[in-house]
């Protein structure tokens, strides 16, 4: 279930304090899953020495006791995806939220059953079912993790993934966590009947709240993870104030680390308390809870109703500054993305300076599957090495969202670019596989 940065700093925070009488019972209760040989090479490379991208995952597995919460799915899901970024100067975090519908490529993935995955579009959830094929977390984790950096460019240093059960068992430690939803909430989906108001929620019904979507505000995937990252701020508040209880605490960690799996290097109490050491001095007015920027997909593609796209240059922008360990704005994001500027809406003459045969076609055909409009394909005047993207007078931003989806490139204003049009020369420098 939802497991932000607050819940994951409350639990390691826990743990660096507990005694040697309950050390070793919770340290065998962490499950460890290597991922490193099922993700493969080609990776992003961390451009901040020091900060860590770890990736957490709610899981909607349908395994053992979480069998109840539906027999619809055969497959392990992702019922939640965020990324927690930690910078080097551990002064400030980052949590960065990714919508589950959110429609991206999923790379080719190890499926665990002797099969490798093609590469296609899909929503971002898949991948953890993708690579789950057999029922193995590392699989499930090293396909999402292959995800998330072959869109983002971010290096992901560590993973952790906890499931349902985990969740209402902390929440339970807690005697539960006040919520105050403005409308009644009545969803048969989510086994819930709520009234409007404040009220203390725990169980069953605390995880119905943070998984109910429809009938709920807009029924949208976003308006879920708005609700999670409250209740999670939530959580972290109650949980601090009341883990000084010792039977709380072992209550708490208990259900916690039972349903945890992790990458081998944080698959401990040692090395969880030393991630805790790096979170406890950061204050919470510098814990930012973020979401990628996005809009529905039908938007660009009318018939698509049920997923939503990446705003660039927003997320772009987000995803460099993770990158090169830079603190988030939260506000100017917010302000930068109120409208967005859609895909569908950037016209691209795709000229091939390569010279090799069928390259503009294929970039071409990529910038389609993204949602932007491809006006026209031919050869530039010379070849060269460098990949530009120049404009005409009143197109930067339409160029700064195409420059934002192609590695290391730049928008130009040129006095002699075509009218009406951004235009897009491919240089040698330019890998297909790598445009966002």
């Amino acid at each position: 279930m939802a497991w932000g940065a607050g819940a994951t700093s409350v639990v390691v925070l826990g743990i660096a304090g507990v005694g040697a009488w309950v050390y070793q019972d919770l340290n065998d209760n962490i499950k460890s899953a290597d991922v490193d040989d099922k993700i493969g090479g080609d990776r992003p490379v961390n451009l901040s020495p020091g900060s860590k991208n770890i990736l957490v995952v709610g899981s909607d597995s349908r395994d053992g006791a979480n069998a109840e919460y539906g027999k619809d799915l055969t497959t392990m899901q992702s019922d939640t995806l965020m990324v927690l970024h930690v910078p080097a100067n551990r002064k400030w975090a980052a949590v960065v939220s990714f919508p589950r519908d959110s429609w991206v490529e999923i790379p080719a993935c190890d499926k665990g059953d002797g099969n490798n995955s093609t590469p296609h579009h899909a929503k971002i959830n898949e991948a953890f079912a993708l690579g789950g094929t057999s029922g193995e977390v590392a699989g499930a984790a090293a396909c999402s993790i292959k995800t998330v950096e072959a869109n983002t460019g971010l290096r992901i240093d560590h993973f952790m993934s906890v499931d349902f059960q985990g969740f209402k068992g902390m929440v339970d430690a807690l005697d539960g966590i006040e919520v105050c939803p403005e409308q009644a909430i009545h969803s048969k989906k989510a086994r819930l009947d709520m009234d409007a108001g404040c009220q203390t929620v725990e169980g069953e019904q605390a995880l119905g709240y943070v998984r109910v979507r429809y009938g709920v505000g807009d029924g949208s995937d976003i308006g879920r993870i708005g609700r999670q990252q409250e209740f999670m701020n939530a959580l972290a508040e109650k949980a601090k104030a009341k883990l000084t209880n010792p039977k709380a605490l072992y209550g708490f960690l208990g259900s916690a680390t039972k349903s945890l799996t992790t990458d081998p290097d944080l698959a401990g109490i040692k090395p969880l308390s030393g991630l805790a050491s790096q979170l406890k001095g950061i204050p919470s007015d510098r814990l930012a809870f973020l979401t990628v920027p996005n809009y529905p997909r039908e938007a660009d593609v009318a018939t698509d109703t049920a997923n939503v796209v990446w705003q660039y240059p927003q997320a772009a922008d987000l995803f460099t500054s993770l990158a090169k360990d830079k603190e988030i704005d939260k506000k100017q994001l917010q302000a930068e993305t109120k409208d967005p500027l859609y895909a569908s809406s950037v016209r691209v003459q795709v000229l091939n300076g390569t010279g090799v045969s069928g390259r503009a076609a294929t970039v071409a055909e990529k910038l389609r599957e993204a949602g932007l409009t491809v006006v026209g394909t031919g050869n530039a005047p010379q070849d060269t090495g460098t990949t530009t993207v120049t404009y005409p007078a009143g197109l930067e931003k339409s160029a700064e969202a195409l420059a934002a989806r192609l590695p290391e490139a730049r928008a130009t204003q040129a006095s002699d670019a075509a009218a009406d049009v951004v235009t897009l020369v491919i240089g040698k420098d330019l890998d297909p596989d790598r445009i966002r």
